[in-house]
């Protein structure tokens, strides 16, 4: 066999030329070992031969492929592993072939480390063979150094095609939750028997089927490593040796910050190879770049939306609105952008009293909001800001734990509190600072069209209303009656006369009898319903229309008056009234319901004062 050596060596050289040549594409290594171990087979004319790799990760051999002669029935796996784990225990640097009887162990050293074993069974105790197969063994480490190489380089390939892959669509997508699936998804396409979680810094939005986790401090469900990793943002590595994984934490850089951790878990293994940390690192970093190009443009888009608001917002609030519809469209646009739940626009009038402007939603017209309102002005007055409150019920009482998050944002005048926007949730933390800001910034924006708004209807107030008395003027009542006339089925009219009115002016003198006008305006305005209409008709005269109102009800409305002027006038004076009536079943005019009550005033006047006289068509009734 010795003689043959040079010429069986040459033929392995060429044989193994020939095994890369005819691989035209790929180098699978099963494929190329098993036909490295049948080409030692039949060149070197030995009974059998193998090839074990040696795990690093599980730390034992394995025979990847294996092959003899016909006529000789292959060694035991077990007897070849025994000789793997002998040999570790009896290696020298000096020797690179160990032989056991008939049966020789050559260790493959490939990038300086033993990567694998070619075991060889001669039939023969010839210790000079061992010579021989050293030489063998370096052809093998030769082909297996190349095949390796191309196998690492193939892989590296592959992977960075990923890489670009992902960060291709990564920058294709400004949704978040694109990302992290993405993420999931390489991860498991490249290392498919190992398991991952994103330990996430924030909510980013829906991610359902994902593995995420939320980074707390005081969590128990995130290591320390985890909170090391995020907090400087390094890869760490937790190695488990008790449970047989190793663990890796890749925090996801950006330049603004640090976004997660990913956290890679890899079963059965000790440690993972520098080229695979570094593609995870790099998958991480690519991963957080993307989440924070997706979080920035949210956050864009966000502002450009909220800038809109404010901007219709304003745009409406200007557009000559009234003060119920600026409220009214103020609270829908809250609670669509807030998705709020109750939205009020209060004055404070005093202390203990507010007024709620219509336009506010319901519960604000309830008497449940007086806790609420009377906690907010309180906080208000104190602190001259705005609230921010998300769990209400560290300030309130329980029997007010209906609405856990509360955002005040105060209307001031020189200073003082003059009222405030009230927002209202029923859940806890239901508002972000975002939420705050913008209700501030939306209010700031429409005080001066609320302010508008409240001098438009004063002064529309002012045109229509009389100055001493503070009742409706003449046109006024004019244009109400024919409105009425037109829409309703029916009303009552009163025309009111002081009685000895001169008298008065001339006993107490003129302003004296401004007063007892201004008193009996005021019984008026108290003893009508908010739709009547109570008027200065002229001089001493007033009067009042009652629309929808029967002339049975409106007959006990005009007693009411003349009883309670009668009562509570000082110095004491009386009224006389008449009273006309009109439905839609009788052809008929403002003027001629007028003349009516004026007709039945005379008669109250003629039969004694004091007293409500009834004109209806003909008919007269005094009472």
């Amino acid at each position: 066999m010795i003689s043959v050596e040079k010429h069986q060596l040459q033929q392995i050289k060429t044989e193994f030329f020939n095994l890369l040549t005819n691989n035209d594409t790929d180098f699978p290594l099963q494929k190329i070992v098993g036909e490295m171990v049948h080409a030692i087979c039949g060149i070197c004319e030995v009974k059998q031969a193998a090839f074990l790799l040696k795990d690093s990760n599980r730390e034992h051999a394995q025979i990847i492929a294996s092959y003899c002669t016909e006529e000789e029935m292959p060694t035991e796996p077990s007897s070849i592993f025994s000789l793997v784990d002998l040999f570790d225990e009896t290696i020298s640097l000096h020797k690179k072939v160990q032989q056991y009887e008939d049966s020789l162990l050559i260790p493959l050293m490939i990038h300086k480390k033993t990567k694998g074993y070619l075991y060889i069974k001669t039939g023969e105790s010839d210790v000079s063979a061992a010579d021989f197969f050293s030489l063998l063994g370096d052809e093998c480490v030769r082909l297996l150094n190349f095949v390796y190489n191309y196998e690492q380089t193939f892989i590296q390939e592959k992977r960075y095609e990923q890489l670009y892959r992902v960060t291709t669509k990564f920058h294709s997508s400004m949704d978040m939750n694109d990302v992290l699936v993405e993420v999931i998804q390489t991860l498991k396409e490249v290392y498919p028997t190992f398991d991952y979680y994103l330990l996430l810094s924030h909510d980013y939005g829906s991610h359902e089927h994902l593995p995420i986790k939320y980074l707390q401090y005081d969590g128990d469900n995130v290591s320390m490593t985890a909170m090391e990793s995020y907090v400087t943002g390094t890869v760490q590595v937790e190695k488990k040796s008790d449970e047989r994984r190793f663990v890796l934490y890749a925090p996801l850089n950006g330049k603004q910050g640090i976004y997660g951790i990913l956290q890679v878990i890899a079963p059965n293994t000790a440690a993972l190879p520098k080229e695979e940390v570094k593609f995870i690192s790099l998958l991480a970093n690519t991963a957080g770049s993307a989440l924070e190009n997706a979080q920035l443009y949210h956050q864009s888009r966000k502002l450009i939306e909220d800038l809109k608001l404010i901007n219709e917002t304003s745009h409406r609030l200007n557009s000559s609105l009234r003060l119920a519809d600026t409220i009214s469209f103020m609270s829908k646009q809250i609670c669509k952008s807030f998705r709020a739940s109750e939205v009020g626009f209060v004055l404070f009038t005093d202390e203990m009293n507010f007024k709620r402007l219509t336009g506010s939603t319901e519960f604000f017209f309830t008497s449940a909001v007086q806790k609420y309102v009377d906690f907010v002005y309180g906080k208000m007055v104190k602190e001259k800001d705005s609230l921010f409150i998300n769990e209400a019920s560290a300030y309130l009482d329980e029997e007010l734990s209906q609405f856990r998050s509360i955002m005040a944002v105060p209307m001031m005048q020189d200073g003082e509190v003059k009222g405030a926007t009230i927002v209202l949730h029923e859940e806890p933390y239901f508002f972000s600072f975002d939420n705050f800001k913008l209700l501030q910034s939306l209010i700031h924006h429409s005080t001066l069209a609320f302010t508008n708004s409240m001098l438009r209807e004063e002064l529309e107030k002012l045109v229509v209303t009389d100055y001493l008395t503070k009742l409706y003027s003449r046109n006024y009542l004019d244009e109400q009656i024919q409105e009425s006339m037109d829409r309703d089925g029916f009303g009552t009219f009163l025309l009111i006369d002081i009685d000895n009115f001169k008298r008065v002016n001339d006993t107490y003198g003129h302003q004296v009898g401004d007063q007892i006008i201004i008193q009996i305006a005021h019984i008026i305005r108290n003893h009508i319903r908010e739709n009547d209409i109570g008027a200065r008709w002229g001089g001493e005269e007033l009067a009042v229309y009652l629309p929808s109102v029967p002339l049975k009800i409106g007959v006990q409305i005009a007693k009411r008056l003349v009883q309670k002027v009668e009562e509570f006038t000082n110095p004491k004076t009386t009224i006389s009234c008449g009273v006309s009536f009109w439905t839609r079943d009788v052809d008929d005019s403002v003027q001629r319901l007028f003349n009516r009550a004026d007709e039945a005033l005379y008669k109250a006047k003629h039969f004694g004062k004091n007293q409500v006289v009834i004109q209806d068509e003909n008919i007269f009734e005094s009472t």
